[in-house]
């Protein structure tokens, strides 16, 4: 018998939706239904058989009035097998209006005497109401539970919903009424276990323990949806997640909290598989981004290293803003005509110069501040790559250090408000060549903000041949921050990208060591942070990023594979690369921290230089790669920042 109802139904469903012209005619025999046994309510049996012409008049007659509120409220003008609340509601809706103009006609009826015709009047009438409207009801119902039941079942794909109230009931919802149905909720996990063992929208709520996926795999579901309310605490139960991913359990997610309110109504594209950078554990970054609004609003803004990943990233969050000019700074040509194009295309009223060029050409550089008057510099330009800059110190130098001294000098010169340079957890101690040319950059910047501040308190003429001297000969005004992070997800030469090719390629995977770790953050989350350092500095600080918790490569290897549903997909050490440490540090350790308002950043105490001594040594440093000695090089940068110790690299020498 099921079999036939299954057939039945299935080969019902395949046909499409019913013409609307038949749905009306249900609803009108249900009517017709309806109206007889309120008449057989009103008169009994004889007089139902004595009146039955009588009473089919008056049907017909009523019958116009509830087409006109079924037209009014189309009531049958939508596919039944989506019936929601709101479509019953009009059903019931145009039922009471019809049973309200049937009474009318009762009582016009009664006075004139009518006798070929007869309406129901009094307690039938109620009746008439709550029958064809409950008819009406449950003939929708019924076959919304068909499909859902019989043939979405076949179709959809059987998903439980992470999350439950606000967030968990929109998704339900909004998945429910998707047209294809592509996603057939079977049941809620409550992450705080309160509505355990209680249904929700007829579905059983399960607990987050462990028992989920269990249960998960016992409702035959196949993936976990999880609420954009409840992303943090997911990525915080890695047990759970690495458990889903073994059982074959796929995890998708939608937009963030900012890009959906949990209750307009879900995209087809909004819903995605996860990618490793959902998974990994981390805190919710908010910024005050009215004031970052208001301090970029209608300003001229300078980006070095405008091309890469932290500096493009950069460009889209501070356009919508709307500066009054973008200058946009990179050597990189093809990505620099991306970012054009990207400019062109999305913000086109926004004046925006995209320059090829190198930070180190110092006469270009005098030019664009010359001509532009930067009011806010955000300096990311910089080679990053360790392994590359442990064979290449020269260019290190000449583009981190030098680059950075050209560029911090014409914004002293050129009257610029704020300049916030971008540095790295690596030189916190530097182990590489790379760590350390950041940290020299970080020494100038903050002695360079100290000299601003002398002079501006002694109030005194500048000579003739410093180099804080203003075109204009007034007083510097520039404020230097700088901020320090550690890897970005995602960015260029990151290792997630890396290992998603390997595996790409049926591996192996490379791990240089097993116990290596490192601090990541979405490149999003970093800029959102370094333009908040940027609104709350004052001047010489070291804003240092709370990274959260270290990732170990091999754990981020495992899961990856995992994902990617690859087989016999192995894991190779391939040991420390030149430069390299097994964990970074975010500060020094004679350094301590002191809070600011946003819990997520904290001000270094670092050992300051004075501002002769730093230009002295960056003079000295700079003259040494001219010829090109990587030994003098590295020794003279150990002179500059004492605790740099090399590792795993041909310097260690040095050290000795």
């Amino acid at each position: 018998m099921r079999k036939t109802i299954n057939r039945l139904t299935t080969w019902y469903f395949s046909k499409g939706a019913l013409p609307y012209w038949i749905i009306l005619l249900i609803d009108c025999l249900i009517v017709a239904v309806a109206f007889y046994a309120a008449f057989y309510l009103q008169w009994g049996g004889g007089g139902f058989t004595s009146h039955f012409w009588a009473q089919t008049r008056g049907i017909l007659i009523c019958e116009v009035f509830f087409v006109l509120f079924f037209r009014m409220l189309h009531t049958y003008s939508g596919i039944i097998r989506y019936s929601s609340v709101m479509d019953l509601v009009q059903v019931a809706l145009a039922n009471l209006g019809g049973t309200v103009v049937a009474y009318l006609l009762g009582l016009g009826a009664n006075a004139l005497e009518w006798t070929q015709v007869c309406f129901p009047r009094g307690l039938p009438c109620v009746e008439l109401f709550f029958v064809a409207t409950a008819i009406m009801w449950i003939e929708r119902i019924l076959v919304k539970y068909l499909y859902d039941g019989v043939v979405r079942d076949d179709k959809a794909r059987r998903v439980f919903i992470y999350g439950v109230k606000e967030g968990g009931i929109a998704i339900a919802k909004s998945l429910q009424n998707e047209t294809p149905q592509r996603y057939n909720v079977v049941g809620f996990v409550s992450p705080d276990g309160d509505l355990q063992t209680k249904w929700l929208l007829g579905l059983q709520v399960r607990k987050d323990g462990p028992n989920l996926v269990k249960h998960i795999k016992e409702a035959h579901a196949t993936i976990l949806i999880v609420s954009p309310h409840q992303e943090e605490r997911f990525r915080s139960r890695t047990d759970l997640i690495d458990q889903l991913i073994t059982q074959g359990i796929k995890i998708m997610m939608f937009p963030t909290i900012e890009e959906w309110n949990g209750k307009d109504e879900l995209k087809r594209e909004q819903l995605h598989e996860v990618n490793i950078e959902d998974l990994l554990p981390r805190d919710k970054i908010e910024v005050d981004m009215d004031a970052i609004g208001e301090m970029l609003k209608d300003r001229c803004i300078l980006i070095t290293g405008a091309a890469g990943s932290i500096g493009s990233e950069m460009v889209r969050q501070i356009a919508p803003y709307k500066p009054a000019r973008l200058v946009l700074v990179d050597q990189a040509e093809t990505p620099m005509h991306d970012l054009r194009l990207f400019m062109k295309h999305q913000y086109a009223y926004i004046p925006c110069e995209t320059i090829v060029s190198s930070i180190t050409n110092s006469e270009h550089m005098e030019r664009i501040f010359a001509q532009y008057r930067p009011e806010y510099v955000f300096h990311a330009a910089a080679y990053k790559h360790v392994p590359m800059m442990e064979d290449n110190p020269a260019i290190a130098v000449q583009n981190n250090v030098y680059g950075t001294r050209v560029i911090a000098d014409l914004a002293v010169k050129y009257g610029t408000k704020k300049f916030v340079m971008i540095s790295t957890d690596k030189a916190v101690n530097p182990t590489n060549v790379m760590g350390c040319s950041k940290r020299i950059c970080e020494i100038y910047c903050q002695s360079l903000n100290r000299e601003i501040e002398r002079f501006q308190s002694a109030g005194q003429p500048q000579a003739a041949d410093t180099p804080l001297r203003q075109v204009d000969g007034s007083l510097p005004v520039t404020q230097f921050v700088t901020t320090r992070f550690g890897n970005v997800l995602g960015s260029n030469g990151s290792v997630i990208p890396i290992f998603r090719e390997q595996i790409k390629k049926g591996g192996p995977i490379t791990v240089t060591h097993p116990d290596i770790i490192r601090y990541f953050m979405l490149i999003p989350e970093a800029c959102k942070l370094v333009l908040e350092a940027g609104t709350m500095g004052k001047g010489g600080e070291i804003f240092v990023f709370d990274m959260g918790q270290p990732v170990r490569i091999v754990d981020l290897a495992q899961r990856m594979i995992k994902l990617s549903g690859a087989k016999n997909i192995k894991i190779e050490y391939t040991g420390l690369r030149e430069g390299e440490k097994l964990y970074e540090e975010i500060l020094n350790d004679a350094e301590q921290t002191k809070p600011t308002i946003h819990p997520k950043i904290l001000i270094a105490t670092v050992r300051e230089y004075d501002y002769d001594t730093a230009l002295k040594n960056e003079q000295r440093l700079m003259e040494s790669t001219h010829g090109f000695d990587n030994m003098m090089i590295v020794r003279i940068m150990k002179e500059i920042v004492p605790e740099y110790k090399s590792k795993c690299s041909k310097y260690e020498v040095l050290d000795k």
